[in-house]
């Protein structure tokens, strides 16, 4: 027999001064989780919460069904925000909730009564939440036994919801040494589905919630989405976010595995690493590397430069990603020069991995790498006896060395001298651009580089900024990029000159690249807001600040950078890929379906020859009549027309008086 304790809990009526009297209600339920959350003896208190997580996983009484929704709604608040709290671990919630997924996930039964479908997902978060920060917390939720409950919800059991929650907890324990082993026990399976799930998430998202009508979307899915008080638009906004984060922590968890080299022959298939330059985790994504940091993890490794060496659409990809506004553009170039570092993978990449940095030889700094340009400089120079006549490279040692050596001895005046002419120069270009003789203006910019000194940063980036304006007029979208992106080299800070932003996201646009477009296309916003806010702490004056107030409150998106970005937002979307998979199939099964009907409306035709005829003889050639497409005439008018045609026929027959 169960053991009941009597609560008591007072209830003080408002508003009445005259009633005293306190209502009793008596919590009848044994080791009530609100109870000995409201104990005042802690040490009571700590009996109690001990007792209700051992006895919670074991409770099969249907009223409490809904209750313990409740604790875990409750347990996943406390653990959101209090996630170096240590009571809970060491009173072991770890060992309830491992019980609670292996319950739900081996009773059917019970995991669809009343509202228990919500208590794996509440589990499996609740163990990530407390293992994201703390390494002795991961120890005894290892010991505890959440690895193969976390591993089933990994593999699907549920739905993507659940996997989700189970990605990024196991992310936590293999992120750290002491319980890397444990995780790595199962590592083969685990890096197969992580692999599998990393590639296809997104498309059962969207299948499954995104592109389903919302009267036929999971409720429980929506409820944990919006926790209860969102629209259609708040869940699809919420449904993207965690699609989102659902691919970038699978990322993280084959990271790392790619990190101690484990199962790298898994990792590096070839299919799924031209796949990994995609997979960046859309707008949504403010923290992840995605598919980049994997990539740069697998560069460290011998087996994986190799693989990755011997695919050029990799190398292309992240040739592309190191001259955009990408967040992780440092990433990329770290990956090609890990790559040229390498003897055994540097000739095999350095074709294509040189033309794209020989853009930024002159990059100063990148975030808080500093010596970015040189660093390059010197990788790309390795070795120049073998440079095989390489353009690129010889480029690099003109520009770098030899140039760099003549005008060290550049005095102060002749240094003004070549400002002066410089701008001459550039006065002539302009002059040709607004005539529109581009090609004669591109020549004069050219002109202008080769005299400008190194020195001169501001001034070879506005030529180069210009040069690639001449190249965007002759529909040259390489070369506007590679000019674009030498300006904003140059640019301080890096990536910041407006123009070359504009210029660089059209060059891209042209050649469909529209991640890159969009990229650069708010990065070119973004300064245009920046400058107007400097322009205002600048100003001292009080009329010019309330001047600077009102442009800001009445600042508009430039129309063009606005139509840009409605053009590629679209394309961008993180389930575009997805949704036009969808289409394709969609499209398909109709074709397939419409050439069925046509095989039956033939066959159907061929029986009848066959009965009327016994068949057709071989030889003889046959006429099958087309359908007649016209549109239907109804009878009135078909009459209509046969009586005029016969008095006109009547009317023709008479004889002419």
């Amino acid at each position: 027999m169960k053991k009941k304790r009597v609560v008591l809990v007072t209830k003080t009526p408002y508003n009445t001064s005259e009633e005293s009297h306190q209502d009793q209600e008596v919590c009848l339920k044994h080791c009530c989780f609100f109870c000995s959350m409201r104990e005042a003896d802690a040490s009571l208190r700590r009996v109690g919460i001990s007792n209700c997580f051992k006895e919670m996983p074991l409770c099969e009484d249907k009223e409490d069904y809904d209750q313990y929704v409740l604790v875990l709604s409750e347990l996943w608040h406390i653990a959101m925000t209090q996630s170096n709290d240590p009571e809970f671990p060491s009173l072991g919630i770890f060992k309830c909730m491992a019980n609670l997924i292996n319950k739900a996930i081996n009773n059917k039964t019970w995991l669809l009564t009343n509202q228990n479908i919500y208590i794996p997902y509440y589990a499996a978060h609740i163990i990530g939440s407390y293992t994201m920060n703390k390494e002795e917390f991961a120890q005894i939720a290892v010991q505890s036994g959440v690895i193969p409950p976390l591993l089933e919800l990994l593999r699907g059991k549920i739905s993507w919801v659940e996997q989700r929650v189970a990605v990024r907890a196991l992310g936590h324990l293999a992120s750290y040494e002491s319980t890397f082993d444990s995780v790595s026990e199962y590592e083969q399976e685990v890096v197969k589905v992580t692999l599998n799930l990393a590639c296809t998430c997104l498309e059962v998202v969207y299948s499954e919630f995104v592109g389903v009508k919302k009267k036929k979307r999971v409720e429980y899915h929506r409820n944990l989405l919006t926790r209860g008080v969102g629209d259609l638009e708040m869940e699809n906004r919420k449904a993207e976010e965690w699609g989102s984060q659902l691919q970038c922590w699978c990322i993280h968890l084959l990271n790392c595995f790619a990190f101690k080299e484990r199962c790298l022959n898994l990792i590096c298939q070839k299919e799924f690493l031209k796949q990994l330059c995609h997979m960046w985790g859309g707008l949504v994504n403010h923290t992840s590397p995605g598919g980049v940091g994997l990539l740069r993890i697998l560069c460290y490794s011998k087996f994986g430069r190799k693989i990755i060496a011997e695919i050029p659409k990799v190398i292309i990809n992240l040739g592309n990603i190191s001259r955009s506004s990408d967040d992780w553009q440092y990433m990329a170039i770290d990956c090609l020069l890990l790559l040229l570092k390498d003897s055994d993978t540097r000739f095999k990449v350095i074709d294509l991995a040189a033309s794209y940095l020989v853009d930024l030889v002159e990059l100063k700094s990148l975030g808080d790498k500093s010596n970015v340009g040189e660093t390059i400089t010197k990788v790309l120079l390795l070795e120049e006896h073998k440079f095989n006549n390489n353009r690129d490279l010889q480029q690099v040692l003109n520009l770098k060395v030899y140039r760099r050596k003549k005008e060290k001895a550049l005095w102060e005046e002749k240094l003004e001298e070549r400002r002066v002419l410089v701008g001459l120069i550039k006065q002539e270009a302009n002059h040709m651009l607004r005539l529109g003789k581009v090609e004669e203006a591109l020549v004069k910019y050219n002109e202008a580089l080769e005299v400008c000194p190194l020195k001169l940063r501001k001034e070879r980036m506005v030529l180069y900024s210009n040069k690639a304006q001449c190249n965007l007029v002759l529909k040259n979208p390489e070369s506007a990029i590679s000019d674009s992106t030498r300006a904003l080299c140059l640019s301080n800070p890096a990536n910041t000159h407006r123009k070359s932003l504009w210029r660089r996201s059209q060059a891209y646009d042209m050649k469909g690249m529209a991640r890159e477009s969009l990229l650069d296309c708010i990065m070119f916003m973004n300064s245009c807001i920046i400058k107007l806010n400097n322009n205002g702490d600048d100003d001292d004056d009080c009329n010019n600040k309330k001047q600077h107030q009102h442009q800001q409150r009445s600042l508009k998106i430039p129309y063009h950078a606005a139509r840009m970005i409605c053009k590629h937002m679209d394309a961008t979307w993180l389930f575009a890929a997805a949704r036009s998979s969808r289409l394709i199939r969609v499209m398909e099964k109709k074709k397939n379906h419409h050439s069925n009907h046509e095989n039956e409306a033939n066959n159907c035709e061929l029986n009848f020859h066959d009965r009327n005829s016994g068949g057709l003889m071989p030889g003889l050639s046959t006429i099958n009549e087309e359908p007649f497409a016209a549109k239907e005439v109804s009878r009135r008018k078909v009459q209509r027309a046969r009586r005029r045609i016969k008095k006109a026929n009547i009317a023709a027959a008479r004889p002419i008086m």
